[in-house]
């Protein structure tokens, strides 16, 4: 299957420098695929003129304006309806691309995408999924940032759309469901966590029950779902203690002569283990619940970063990941309940 992806060449903190090269790399890798790059006409054919173009699969499509990471996400929305990020969303809206990539404000982005893409039936809220690193593989969480507050139908919603992308991206045709809590038992948590228990029980998902913080990392369910609030905190976090624990592997590797020969002798161990805990391979979060398909790209990706991205958008197209949300949708009945005003 051949797909289009659309790429906000401007976004993020290195803006061409990066969505340039990795836009390359990827059609290096699958050169039957095609890349628009969406931004500042002369910006992209600058950046493009010190490589090698490949053939006709790649194709700039201007765009006048550019979100600054800055910037209000109403400035955006309103202000800005030529940026390079709104005119790639378009193109997934018209047909003309199956995702969008963008590494630019996150706000604006699922702001933007919203207003142009409208949600699917039975979703409330979009959701931000991504990837964290377990002790056996993987695991997918959302809400990552983009509600605050939640309801138990929400969460429910948010269980869907990431069963749903665990079945497209891994392959897994019935993936486990846990709901991030303060314990396993049925009684802890608050009102909202409690009935999202209840209702994910209830429905066709392969709901484990409640999961604890420490199970993130044991990889205990394919999936976990929480308000955006607990999950932002959990995934700044995550990437705070990375880096801490690879600040103290240099201090301590660096503090004589001794320290320095171990570490030559463990350099395989520690390249192993930076290698697991690289970040930049799971950079790519998926923005689930619209009517298209939209990646956020880490604001400081690099190529290799931002280049795991966009694989991840065509696997999401190849795999029908709409399709995929709205059967599940229809599995759990959100769709007659919504009409039929039992969810309000």
């Amino acid at each position: 299957m051949d797909i289009t992806i659309a790429i906000d060449a401007m976004g993020g903190d290195h803006g061409p420098k990066v969505t340039v090269p990795a836009a390359l790399a990827y059609l290096r890798k699958n050169p039957d695929d095609t890349i628009v790059l969406v931004g500042l006409e002369d910006a992209i054919k600058a950046e493009l003129g010190t490589f090698k173009l490949p053939s006709s699969q790649l194709r700039i499509h201007p765009a006048s304006e550019v979100v600054g990471m800055d910037e209000s996400p109403q400035l955006a929305l309103r202000g800005k309806k030529d940026s390079s990020m709104r005119v790639a969303i378009n193109l997934v809206k018209n047909g003309e691309a199956g995702a969008c990539v963008s590494a630019g404000n996150t706000g604006a982005l699922m702001a933007t995408a919203r207003y142009v893409l409208k949600t699917l039936p039975g979703i409330d809220r979009p959701a931000i999924a991504s990837y964290l690193p377990t002790v056996k593989g993987q695991v997918c969480m959302l809400d990552l940032g983009a509600n605050v507050d939640c309801t138990a139908e929400h969460l429910l919603q948010f269980g869907i759309m990431g069963s749903a992308l665990v079945s497209v991206l891994e392959h897994k045709a019935n993936p486990t469901v846990g709901l991030l809590n303060i314990g396993h038992e049925d009684i802890k948590g608050n009102e909202v966590v409690k009935q999202a228990a209840v209702l994910l029980r209830k429905s066709d998902l392969n709901f484990y029950g409640n999961v604890e913080g420490d199970d993130i990392f044991k990889g205990t369910t394919d999936v976990i779902v929480c308000d955006g609030f607990v999950g932002n905190v959990s995934l700044k976090t995550t990437e705070g203690l990375a880096r801490m624990i690879r600040s103290f592997l240099n201090e301590e590797f660096r503090r004589n002569l001794f320290t320095k020969i171990a570490a030559l002798i463990a350099l395989p161990v520690i390249k192993g283990l930076q290698r697991r805990m690289d970040g930049r391979r799971y950079n790519g979060a998926s923005l689930l619940g619209l009517k298209g398909i939209v990646l956020k790209s880490h604001g400081s990706a690099d190529e290799f970063s931002y280049l795991c991205a966009l694989e991840k958008a065509a696997e999401e197209v190849r795999g029908g990941m709409l399709h995929h949300i709205t059967e599940h949708l229809e599995k759990s009945h959100l769709i007659r309940q919504k009409t039929a005003g039992v969810i309000d």
